[in-house]
């Protein structure tokens, strides 16, 4: 193998060596922040209260936000168990790393002790001198001096990085220890969420009983529950056509206004320009912006804030699915519902416009357009925004209505068009 093809290798090796610590730390610290964010979830569904009432409507969205607090605290554990296998990685290479600093420093010590026997041996001058006019050549001879001269400051030199590299492995002594540390807190603090996974499973299998006894009046709730749900999206289903065919008809517009303005490029003077006045521009402009508004949308995917304020918790998930705990009992939601706590408000999770506001069953529903993509909002007392309006990230729709057993509950879909699309992929939690 070449020289240069060698020094390729090493240069690869050590870059390597290098990159492994540095991805080890960054999976650390990226797991950290995952379970920052699923303690201050867990925290804030923990304030949401179950309610007071027995009937089956209550004791089955108390079984569903009881659901809900397990899989985030099984998704914690999860979240630990790998921040765990994480550090016991990065305490591997710690050791390692702290092994082969211990085998430096006993070369080190070793060659240290060996000078320091030679320079006893020869520290008359006598000795030196002896040394010195024993070379066989002058050549020799000057090599010796100038290897007697420097021998003293190698010594001192080789002392120093004896200090320096015991004072290195102590600091990674502390940080192995550090390590531990960090290790057996997340060890107790697994413990704990398995405490509280236990507990929360005892007052879930205590509400499935309770419902298993009560089957009949279940399953007549689950039937209005499916029919609201049913007139809900049929309605949905309505207002986003009347929306994209509102859409096609500008897109139409602009694109004969666009033919009429070439074709009279040097017509009159209001169209010499070859460019639409007034209104038309307005109208092709808005055009523009939605392109441009569905394309940030699409890049924002996974990072949207969530559409209610003050706690919440996911409480109904997109598509079917089974109730945990619950036999034959299948939900099919086009949405998610969003449980929070009284006086909570609906937000808008991104720039857009108001396309419709709605009313069903005494509540109001908002539609906001964001490009090609619709945000839906429903379950609210009233609207605070107006039919028409520009909203911004955050900006306010409405309170949220508390249902009949007094739980704040906000329906929540995202659609592309007539595509139903899942809301937890967009949202950032």
């Amino acid at each position: 193998m070449t020289l240069p093809a060698r020094l390729i290798i090493l240069i690869i090796a050590a870059c390597s060596c290098l990159a492994l610590p540095a991805q080890t730390n960054r999976k650390i610290e990226e797991l950290k922040g995952q379970r920052g964010q699923l303690q201050q979830q867990i925290k804030q569904s923990e304030s949401l209260l179950l309610s007071a009432k027995k009937d089956v409507k209550s004791q089955l969205g108390d079984l569903q936000l009881i659901n809900s607090r397990l899989g985030e605290r099984r998704k914690l554990i999860k979240t630990i168990e790998a921040d765990i296998n994480a550090l016991n990685t990065e305490m591997r290479r710690l050791e390692k790393q702290n092994r082969q600093l211990q085998a430096d420093l006993e070369q080190k010590q070793q060659r240290y002790a060996e000078s320091v026997k030679y320079l006893r041996k020869t520290r008359s001058l006598h000795k030196r001198l002896m040394f010195i006019f024993s070379a066989d050549n002058f050549n020799q001879m000057l090599r010796r001096m100038r290897y007697v001269n420097e021998y003293a400051g190698y010594q001192r030199q080789q002392g120093e990085q004896i200090k320096a590299q015991q004072a290195e492995i102590e600091a990674k002594h502390k940080e192995i220890q550090s390590v531990k540390d960090e290790k057996n807190s997340l060890l107790a603090q697994r413990e704990q969420e398995r405490k509280e996974i236990e507990k929360q499973e005892k007052q879930q299998r205590a509400l499935v009983d309770k419902l298993q006894k009560r089957q009949r009046n279940l399953q007549a709730e689950l039937k209005r529950q499916r029919q609201q749900s049913q007139q809900l999206n049929a309605k949905i289903d309505r207002l986003i056509e009347q929306e994209i065919a509102a859409a096609k008809k500008r897109a139409e517009e602009e694109a004969a206004r666009k033919r009429k303005a070439a074709a009279t490029k040097k017509g009159t003077p209001e169209t010499a320009t070859g460019e639409p006045k007034g209104k038309d521009i307005d109208m092709m402009e808005e055009h523009t912006g939605d392109r441009k508004l569905s394309s940030v949308f699409i890049k924002n995917k996974g990072r949207l804030p969530m559409p209610i304020t003050g706690p919440y918790a996911i409480v109904s998930r997109f598509g079917q699915y089974k109730v945990e705990g619950l036999k034959n009992v299948t939900l099919d939601n086009k949405g998610i519902n969003i449980k929070g706590e009284n006086g909570a408000k609906a937000r808008t999770v991104f720039d857009g416009t108001v396309t419709s506001i709605f009313q069903l069953n005494g509540l109001t529903g908002v539609l906001v357009r964001h490009g090609d993509y619709i945000s839906v909002y429903c379950n609210l007392l009233n609207a605070s925004v107006k039919y028409g309006q520009k909203l911004k990230t955050g900006d306010a729709l409405g309170t949220i209505a508390p249902d009949s057993s007094g739980n704040i509950i906000l329906h929540f879909q995202i659609r592309k068009e007539t595509q139903k699309l899942n809301p937890e992929a967009w949202l950032g939690r």
